[in-house]
């Protein structure tokens, strides 16, 4: 599922699908082809709409990463249920084999495997993933026996139920994707599982409470960055060690200070005294001497320039931020945007 446009992390997705933004050197989507290839999948279908020909210019047929990629595009939004469905066209399988359903923003540290291994035992029509949050009223919280057997969902209360909630991997019966009405827009939230549950069908919540991130804001989006480049995410695209990611042809200056899971892109610089904590430098970016990120996105060749102070701030492809701003609390800056010297401050002192 990747055809979301990503408006939340925007101004990083006006150029780029929110699936394919550089996450600890490789596109996110690439950490969840390399989990279900983990997990013994070898053919995915990639339900698609915005931007759509992007995602065949990254991953191409899937050999790469030992994997056959199809591609179908949505025309109009179908929903979470609809798209499923349009995609369903391209399943081979037969009605009654288990069908993975991921959603492309998710960094999830669940053993898929098992979930698999779970639903094809149960003979449920669909096995969820449910993880485990300290405070469930803004997800929708899902119930279980002790068996797993779902009782009900029950969507963003002040008091849930349960601390279970849905995680968004799903293994469907085909036949319950065949279910699902074509051709209009579908909630599997709202229509597609209630409907199951009042039909009589059995769906099951694999629970497990390993590492889980809903990658669709700027911080969490850094957070999930910098988790793998860490280690407390773990993904076979990535192979933690020193707490920092240079990717290639980046320059960093020996007096520079880049720590905190910082990823830098290829042919992104670090200028000499500049420091740089918990971050995401898109290719070509460069921070000049002096200047201080940190848990910031700083986008495909933008420019902070001398002694700037971005802190939790994202800035746009090409953008530059001039010397002696300070940028702060989730200020974004749009693409191409020039902003001169100290035009934005937080505090007094210049």
């Amino acid at each position: 599922m990747v055809g979301g446009k990503g408006t939340r992390l925007r101004p990083l997705t006006i150029s780029t699908p929110k699936p394919l933004l550089p996450t600890a050197g490789v596109p996110l989507l690439e950490h969840l082809l390399r989990k279900a290839r983990a997990a013994g999948i070898r053919r995915i279908v990639f339900a698609t709409s915005y931007r759509a020909s992007m995602f065949t210019e990254a991953f191409g047929d899937g050999s790469r990463l030992g994997l056959e990629l199809v591609y179908v595009t949505e025309d109009q939004p179908l929903g979470t249920a609809g798209a499923i469905r349009n995609a369903a066209r391209e399943l081979t399988c037969d009605a009654d084999s288990p069908v993975v359903v991921l959603n492309g923003d998710i960094l999830s540290g669940h053993d898929l495997a098992a979930q698999i291994m779970m639903h094809e035992k149960s003979g449920a029509a669909v096995t969820m993933h449910l993880t485990l949050v300290n405070d469930a009223r803004r997800y929708g919280a899902v119930p279980t026996t002790s068996e797993g057997k779902v009782i009900e969902f029950v969507e963003k209360s002040p008091k849930p139920p349960t601390n279970q909630v849905n995680a968004g991997c799903y293994v469907f019966r085909r036949s319950a994707i065949e279910a699902i009405p074509e051709g209009r827009v579908v909630s599997v939230e709202y229509e597609t599982f209630p409907g199951l549950l009042a039909a009589g069908e059995t769906i099951m919540g694999y629970v497990e409470g390993a590492y889980w991130l809903d990658v669709g804001t700027p911080s969490t989006f850094v957070q999930g960055s910098c988790d793998l480049v860490l280690g407390r995410m773990t993904s076979p695209a990535v192979t933690p060690g020193g707490g920092v990611l240079f990717l290639n042809g980046s320059v960093v200056a020996p007096e520079a200070a880049v720590s905190g899971g910082t990823a830098v892109g290829a042919g992104a610089v670090v200028e000499s005294g500049a420091t740089v904590e918990s971050s995401v430098l898109f290719d070509g970016a460069v921070v000049e001497q002096g200047a201080r990120v940190s848990r910031s996105v700083i986008g495909r060749g933008a420019r902070i320039c001398a002694g700037a102070v971005l802190d939790e701030t994202v800035i746009g492809d090409g953008a530059m931020v001039g010397a002696g701003n300070e940028l702060r609390g989730g200020l974004r800056l749009w693409p191409g945007t020039q902003l001169p010297p100290t035009a934005v401050r937080f505090s007094s002192d210049v």
